[in-house]
This record gives structure tokens, sequence and C-alpha cells, in this order.
């Protein structure tokens, strides 16, 4: 099972790296396939799955996408169209879907679809090629760093009835490694691109809130499959679950990310 998960792990870093570091249409590509993915598993997860609200939600993902590629200026009102538009298929639907029903196809869209649409935000960015990489070490960085140290270290739980493995001595080594990660990938690039500002300050910057917040991601879709009474999203990536068990974290990451690279880091498109 480990060395099962060590090699899909592997596999996947490299696949993300290139695809995300590539940019244009790759990215584009890849980014609203995981999101399509993503949601998929979500709404299954909540007993969605087979209902045709579930194509007109995924239309309006893609539609969102589209928005962010050709008219990125009004992008951010997609997410208000979206509602209105699910919240109008619930009243003239009435009574064929929930008020669950909605609430779950709402959800689905903001927490997976909208969050995974900033990596391809932060790809569009000055630099972007270079900035994508903090998403991976905030996240997938700081959680291997936290299981390092809470083997080592942990004694003190951090949630004992949601997640009992995790420690509190892990998660600080996770936020601290993060940073760590952040440092000497600033050390690296310094020289390599032209910033207005000091990545080695601002990229441990980065890395820190993303971390912390990754944290947040991974507890929050634990909490999820704890009520839904589920173990994984789904059995796409061997010996890790679904897309969504993977991209967990970063759904709360990539957004931090985003947006400290552009009110602290001065970056545009």
């Amino acid at each position: 099972m480990l060395k099962e998960r060590l090699i899909s792990g592997v596999i996947l870093v490299l696949i993300a790296v290139g695809t995300f570091y590539a940019g244009g249409w790759l990215t584009f590509g890849v980014v609203l396939a995981i999101s399509l993915i993503g949601q998929f598993e979500f709404l299954r997860a909540m007993g969605q799955n087979g209902k045709k609200l579930c194509f007109f939600s995924y239309a309006l993902t893609v539609f969102s996408y589209l928005a962010l590629a050709f008219a990125p200026e009004y992008a951010e009102a997609c997410p208000v169209f979206a509602l209105l538009a699910l919240m109008a298929c619930y009243v003239c639907l009435f009574p064929r879907y929930t008020v669950d029903d909605i609430m779950a196809h709402i959800v689905g869209f903001l927490y997976v679809s909208i969050l995974l649409s900033y990596l391809y935000r932060i790809r569009m960015l000055h630099g972007g090629g270079y900035l994508i990489v903090l998403v991976f070490l905030a996240s997938w960085g700081s959680d291997t760093l936290a299981y390092c140290a809470g083997r080592l270290f942990g004694r003190h739980p951090m949630t004992p009835v949601l997640s009992p493995k995790k420690t509190i001595e892990g998660g600080v080594g996770g936020v601290v490694g993060a940073a760590l990660l952040g440092l000497l990938y600033a050390l690296f690039i310094r020289g390599r691109m032209e910033l207005s500002y000091n990545p080695v300050i601002l990229f441990p910057l980065i890395c820190l809130a993303g971390a912390f917040l990754s944290m947040a991601g991974d507890l929050a879709a634990s909490a999820i499959k704890r009520n839904r009474e589920i173990k994984d999203y789904g059995r796409l990536i061997p010996g890790h679950g679904g897309i969504l068990d993977r991209f967990d974290s970063i759904l709360f990451t990539a957004p931090v990310v985003y947006y400290l690279a552009v009110i602290i880091g001065g970056h545009t498109v």
C-alpha cells in the first residue's frame, strides 16, 4: 500500500509540475478536467449521482472557466450567476429538487470548481510558472513534512474526533517546514526572474499562510467524508483515493497564494 501510494504520488507530482508550469491551454484543460472530476466526486458523495441537475452544474463550471480564459474581467461574476441559475432551477422545477439538492450543487460549484480555478489564475499571472510551485510547496510539501514531524514528535492530537492521527506537533512541523521550503525555493529562483520585491521574504510568508490553510482544507474534506460516512471520494489515484482526496488541501491553498501574490507581490496578468 505504501509503495503504491509513493509511486502514484511521485507520478502525480511530475504530471502536476509539468502541466501547470507549461501554462496556456494545457494548464487550462488540466485544471478544468480536475475541477469537473472533483465536482463529480463531491456531488456523488452528496448523493446527487445520476440526477440531471448534475449536468447543469458541470455546464456552469465549463462556462466559468471559459469566462476566465476569454473574458477574465467578468469571471468574478460567475459565482453569482451560478447561484442565481441554480436557484432559478430550484424554483422552476419545484418540487423535483429539494433545498438539500440545490445546496449540494451550489457548494460543489463554489467549493470545488471556483477554488480550483485559482490554479489557472495563478498561472496566468506574470511569473505564474514560478508562483504555481508555491501552491504545492504549501500543500503537498507541508503535508509530507507534517507526516514526518508527527511520526517523530507527535504526542498531542490536533482533532481527536475528526482526524485522530494528526498531531499538534505534526501541524507545527508542516507549517514551519513549508516556510523553510519557501525560503529554499526563493534562494533557488532569485536572479532567475525579475521581481519588484524580495522573494526571500515573500515566499516563506506565502508558504506559511498557505500551509496553515492547507491543514484547514484537509480537515474540511475529512469532516465532509465523515458526515457522509465514506472513506475516500473515489479510487482514481491508486493509494490516494479520488481527485478531491489529493487536492483537498490545494482547494484552500491556491486562493491564498493568488491573493498574496497579487496584493503583496504586485503580480498582474
